[in-house]
């Protein structure tokens, strides 16, 4: 069977095209990778060559098409990975599932206000009150996560899992907006942030578009 192919946006900007690949690159599967530039003239169009939704990111595996970042991650974790991809307690399973639905169908304020930029800093004076109530749920998953499951290593469940997958783009915002943590969700930040495939990911949208 052939390398699956990644289809993502612009890594400055695109959190959910990070999602995904951090679990390829976390998984030890070796795929191929196509970039689009978002925020062009021909970007619409470049999606549409690849993707049916118009939306990256997308997965190919074979003829099968793959268009949503939590259902990549699912697919991911079938296939045979190096490391498992979700904790294989099944209540903690159970809870991980749980807080990526939520970052994948929530925080509409968090995105809002504070979008994905990997490639720069910006401080701001004032973070509106319903942004403010997104970060401090973020904090509560992450103290209560790390808490109940995360003996096992730094990361929510201990050992990397695509639950990690999923927040790693709020990791990138509370860095480029200097989000102030507590100590507990400012360890499990650095953890991501510090990850080798995050580091990767960063110089790349650095050297694409430089600030």
């Amino acid at each position: 069977m052939s390398k699956p192919v990644l289809v993502i946006g612009s890594k400055r900007y695109s959190s959910w095209s990070l999602r995904p690949w951090l679990a390829l690159k976390q998984s030890g599967i070796a795929f191929d990778e196509v970039l689009i530039r978002l925020r062009q003239p021909d970007t619409k169009a470049n999606i549409l060559a690849h993707s049916p939704s118009g939306k990256v990111p997308l997965l190919k595996s074979g003829d099968l098409l793959v268009w949503d970042s939590l259902a990549i991650c699912e697919y991911v974790a079938e296939l045979a990975c190096v490391i498992p991809l979700w904790p294989e307690n099944r209540g903690a399973r159970a809870v991980a599932r749980s807080v990526s639905a939520e970052m994948h169908s929530g925080f509409i304020a968090l995105r809002q206000h504070l979008p994905m930029d990997v490639a720069t800093t910006i401080a701001l004076p004032e973070i509106a009150a319903e942004a403010q109530a997104d970060i401090a749920r973020v904090q509560a998953i992450w103290t209560d996560c790390r808490a109940s499951y995360g003996a096992g290593g730094p990361f929510l469940f201990g050992r990397w899992s695509n639950a990690d997958a999923m927040f790693a783009p709020v990791v990138t915002r509370f860095y480029t907006y200097g989000v102030h943590l507590a100590p507990v969700s400012a360890a499990y930040a650095e953890a991501v942030y510090n990850l080798p495939a995050m580091q990767e990911w960063i110089e790349a949208a650095k050297a694409a578009d430089p600030v």
